[in-house]
């Protein structure tokens, strides 16, 4: 790998031992997918994934003891992923002793070496990190060292920055040295696409099952998508930029994807259209067939397939506040035609502290409140990863959700009707 002089001087120890360490590791990890050189991080602040005090993490701590020790705290201010515990989400006595004793007995520490290194305030926990209210979102063509692949795939879709699908703890170390490898998204021909995605459902596609057909069938190659934009417009307002939010985790969960393109509406489709798409790029049609396959292809893997729901887990990844109102909306109308006054299983919607702060301050959540629906930070999926939280009857419209965890996938009509009517209705 060619590198610097600067590059150079801190892989030979001019900076300390530590950072020669972490500039070593670096290097054979570009090494691994063919980067020649080392390039600078320009974003203004970074994002980890690594957001949890697990107990097992142990050598995760020493290496942020280390980090601490030789002052070598990030270039940039950073966010994280979501807290994994709440006390506002139900849980039982036996649940929390396994989270507070055997799972995340850490999280104060842990928290408290993220500060040393630059946490960007006490609240900059979320998977959301790019929304307004939260103050980490990157510009169109800035490099990135994040990890958490729902994010990356919102900054380098929607917001045209430039980003690979990292590992936790190299997020941190790029952002430690304030370089990256240069491969992949960071590339002009890693941006390319590989196939062409055409949409011709006969309404609006659910966007968790849109994003979950297209990453199941191009895993993390780059696809281009025509059609999308009759369904959701040619300009990236609240309500596209949340509906690709969704998408893009699903495609990035149930496949790899880390960058796609929508004809006619993100940025780099916008300025260079069907010249992103490589010569003899493969082609998938999606109508509602196709989604109806998908769907039914889920496993359900709860004891009893039949069992009456326990918990509903909304915002996998973290809500915006546009569908916090929306959504606020939609449940007093399903409740007024039910005749219940309050949804019938515990339901949680989950979205970024600072998301939650401004949606507080709306007459927005005393309404969503008086429906019974408990609004939170938390990880959904930190939460279900509990042994005894995964035996319970859990439903979702996340893919993501549905995909690392025993959550039971239903569409946001479905789950709407569940919550407010009852599942057996």
């Amino acid at each position: 790998m060619r590198l610097t002089d600067e590059q150079k001087n801190i892989l030979e120890g001019g900076k300390g031992e530590t950072l020669a360490k972490v500039m070593k590791t670096l290097i054979n990890y570009g090494e691994i997918f063919g980067a020649t050189e080392l390039v600078p991080v320009t974003s203004k602040y970074n994002h980890l994934v690594t957001s949890f005090g697990l107990k097992a993490l142990g050598p995760v701590y020493e290496l942020m003891n280390k980090l601490i020790e030789a002052d070598a705290a990030s270039t940039q201010k950073f966010s994280c992923d979501p807290r994994p515990l709440d006390k506002n989400v139900p849980s039982n006595f036996l649940q929390n002793f396994i989270f507070n004793n055997f799972m995340y007995s850490r999280q104060d520490f842990y928290e408290g070496q993220l500060t040393k290194l630059g946490l960007m305030d006490k609240n900059a926990f979320t998977c959301a990190c790019y929304m307004d209210e939260v103050g980490n979102k990157p510009e169109k063509g800035e490099v990135l060292s994040w990890a958490e692949s729902s994010a990356v795939v919102y900054a380098n879709s929607v917001l045209g920055a430039r980003c690979n699908r990292n590992s936790g703890i190299i997020d941190l170390m790029g952002s430690v040295l304030g370089y990256v490898p240069k491969f992949g998204f960071l590339t002009d021909e890693g941006r390319r696409a590989a196939w062409i995605v055409e949409i011709k459902t006969t309404k609006k596609p659910e966007a968790q099952l849109l994003g979950s057909a297209i990453g199941m069938k191009v895993m993390e190659e780059v696809p281009y998508i025509k059609g999308l934009d009759k369904w959701i417009g040619t300009e990236l307002t609240d309500e596209a930029c949340t509906y690709l939010k969704d998408f893009g985790a699903a495609t990035a969960s149930n496949g790899a994807v880390g960058l796609y393109h929508v004809d006619n509406l993100t940025p780099e489709a916008k300025e260079d259209g069907e010249t992103l798409i490589n010569e003899g790029a493969k082609v998938y049609i999606i109508d509602d067939a196709e989604l109806e396959r998908v769907y039914k292809s889920y496993p359900v893997i709860w004891k009893n397939r039949d069992a009456k729901p326990k918990l509903c887990f909304m915002g996998c990844p973290h809500m915006s506040l546009e569908q916090l109102k929306s959504w606020t909306d939609r449940v007093e109308k399903a409740l007024k035609s039910s005749g219940n006054k309050k949804v019938v299983i515990p339901t949680v919607f989950t979205a970024a502290p600072g998301v939650l702060e401004e949606f507080n301050k709306t007459e927005y959540a005393a309404r969503l409140a008086a429906t019974g629906v408990i609004t939170s930070y938390i990880c959904p999926l930190m939460y279900m990863n509990n042994p005894l939280c995964g035996k319970m009857p859990v439903i979702t419209s996340s893919n993501k959700l549905r995909t690392y965890t025993t959550a039971r996938y239903y569409t946001d009509d479905e789950i709407l009707m569940q919550i407010t009517e009852g599942s057996d209705k």
